[in-house]
């Protein structure tokens, strides 16, 4: 039977013993609890990078990307392509349709010259429909020239660049592969979704060459001019 005294000294140390836990915090132990601000904001994870660019394949069904561009004389062209990278067939039946922006994302009013008539020859075809099976590809050309023909007129330089598969639907940035320098033309040119050809079937692995026919050492192989 534990007497009163004993009981009154063992609650004593108990508290004396809880104040010297409570005296050796100090505040920044408390950092990021119930009412104190945590000491910087948290980040949010960062996605993992995938070296596939179709392994997020967006709601539309599609993706839109650059295939690089080539300059040559003023002349400007920009591959895109377009991949059915869902589940479903996809139509097309028309050209892209662009929209450039500046260095501060702000739209660049310009005209689009659906064939690319007015700025270079060979990219007029007519848009005809086609069906995208997936992992089947359509592909277009987008164009311009750096021209200044007006010393008192801004050359006007786009930073960025969306193509939208047609009117209405959903568009996707890609990469111009350097500015998109209309000078003070005002206007860019695009050709119409084509249908890609297949792509080149992967080599297969070459067979291995025939094993040589063995020779005893002791044996010389017969003249070839017998």
């Amino acid at each position: 039977m534990i007497s009163r005294d004993t009981a009154a000294r063992r609650r004593i140390s108990a508290a004396f013993a809880m104040a010297l836990v409570l005296g050796g915090c100090t505040p920044g132990d408390h950092r990021g609890q119930g009412g104190d601000p945590p000491s910087r904001p948290p980040t949010a994870p960062s996605p993992s990078s995938s070296t596939d660019p179709l392994a997020d394949c967006p709601a539309s069904g599609v993706r839109i990307r650059s295939t690089g561009g080539d300059a040559a004389m003023g002349l400007r062209a920009l591959g895109i392509e377009l991949i059915n990278c869902g589940d479903q067939p996809y139509e097309l039946n028309g050209y892209p349709v662009l929209h450039v922006f500046d260095e501060q994302h702000e739209p660049i009013m310009l005209r689009v010259v659906n064939g690319a008539k007015e700025i270079t020859s060979g990219f007029d075809q007519p848009p005809r429909k086609i069906t995208l099976a997936p992992d089947e590809r359509a592909t277009a050309v987008v164009l311009w020239r750096n021209l200044v023909t007006d010393s008192t007129v801004v050359a006007t330089n786009g930073e960025y660049l969306t193509v939208a598969p047609a009117a209405g639907q959903p568009a996707e940035e890609v990469d111009p592969d350097g500015p998109v320098d209309l000078g003070n033309t005002g206007r860019i040119g695009v050709s119409a979704w084509k249908k890609a050809d297949p792509s080149t079937p992967a080599p297969t692995r070459p067979a291995p060459p025939p094993a040589p026919s063995a020779v005893p050492s002791s044996v010389s192989p017969p003249d070839g001019r017998l």
